[in-house]
């Protein structure tokens, strides 16, 4: 018997695993919830492709009880998934498939919590600019008792200083799920990019990207939900709160790098400034998308700017926007905005950059 509720059995779970589906495949079907988080269910196809490949005409639309999850009423609570993007599964193998979907309403409209439709439509639109995105997930690894892990019962480690890109007994903490979580990105083709131990003990960061258009939402969305269902195992819980713990540390960012294919090429430095012009005059509506208790974060301290003020500087970590050294040494290249706290919506970000840099569309609205 298993010896805890928390923590996967896994060796009982493999051999279950290796078991023949007699030609079908399972499908798990993925959507972000009326709070942010990410919801799952999953689904038997009992027609595999002959080359083994899905593709997204292939799959159902499929429901849910969004009553359940805050996404509608009681009364009127079914809630529909349309895929929108497939993965490979690194928890059960080929031929089962992972499942980005959308939630639509039964009256055949985006569900108020589907911020995917719109950005989509955005990035169609101004495709012709290829947009490049890269956003860095910071993190923090939680006990069962919300405490980060590997923190002393009742007390504090050492001040921040030897933990950031630490290595070593004391300097970072559960490695094995950061690993983990590399590996099955890898595995399902999420176009991750590096991971680090960050300036808090127990906080980590990946990154995302480059990704184009709206590709980057779906594989950052995607890449939350390996996280959560990796730590399940280990028994830890996933924390995007911007900050965790109050005092003097670090929050949690979702760092956004941000390029077209005119700041790419020399003579880009001036597209790069143009863009930082607009995102200066609609700095309150970027932050009214850019995470919840963000205010907690954006003190002015711990590698960030005031939330009231909107900054921009070459290598500055302490303000809005970072221009990167090596991209203000060339004059071309593309820029980082920090304000994003670690638990904004990915589409919303990459949104409304859009929208601000090339203009919005009618009827088009990122905040519901």
């Amino acid at each position: 018997m298993a010896t805890t509720t928390t923590i996967s059995y896994t060796a009982n779970l493999l051999k279950y695993m290796a078991l023949d589906q007699k030609g079908s495949a399972m499908a798990e079907y993925i959507w972000i919830d009326s709070t942010g988080g990410v919801r799952s269910k999953s689904k038997t196809l009992t027609k595999v492709p002959k080359d083994g490949n899905f593709k997204i005409e292939d799959l159902p639309e499929w429901n849910f009880d969004g009553s359940s999850t805050g996404q509608a009423p009681g009364d009127n609570s079914d809630v529909y998934l349309r895929p929108v993007a497939i993965f490979p599964d690194p928890f059960r193998g080929a031929p089962n498939i992972l499942v980005i979907t959308e939630c639509w309403d039964p009256d055949g409209t985006p569900n108020k919590f589907n911020y995917r439709h719109e950005c989509a439509k955005l990035m169609e639109a101004h495709k012709s600019h290829e947009p490049w995105f890269g956003l860095e997930q910071e993190y923090t690894l939680l006990d069962t008792l919300d405490k980060p892990y590997g923190w002393p019962v009742g007390g504090y480690p050492g001040p921040q200083g030897p933990y950031y890109c630490g290595v070593g007994t004391g300097k970072v903490y559960c490695r094995d799920i950061v690993e983990a979580h590399y590996k099955a990105c890898l595995f399902a083709g999420v176009k991750i990019s590096g991971t680090n131990a960050e300036v808090m003990p127990a906080q980590w960061e990946f990154q995302v990207g480059p990704c184009e258009g709206i590709e980057l939402g779906d594989h950052l969305w995607l890449a939350r939900f390996l996280l959560h269902r990796i730590a399940e195992e280990f028994g830890a819980k996933i924390s995007f709160h911007p900050k965790p713990i109050p005092g003097d540390w670090n929050g949690a960012g979702l760092h956004s790098n941000f390029s077209s294919k005119e700041m790419r090429v020399e003579g880009g430095m001036k597209h790069i400034e143009a863009a930082i012009k607009k995102l200066e005059g609609r700095h309150k509506e970027h932050i009214a998308v850019y995470g919840e208790d963000n205010t907690l974060r954006l003190t002015g301290r711990h590698e960030t700017g005031n939330i009231d003020a909107f900054t921009y500087g070459v290598a500055n970590r302490g303000a809005s926007i970072r221009i990167p050294r090596e991209c203000g040494h060339k004059g071309y290249g593309y820029f980082e905005d920090r304000r994003p706290a670690s638990n904004a919506d990915p589409y919303q970000i990459t949104g409304i950059m859009m929208e601000t840099i090339y203009g919005g569309l009618e009827e088009t609205s990122l905040k519901k």
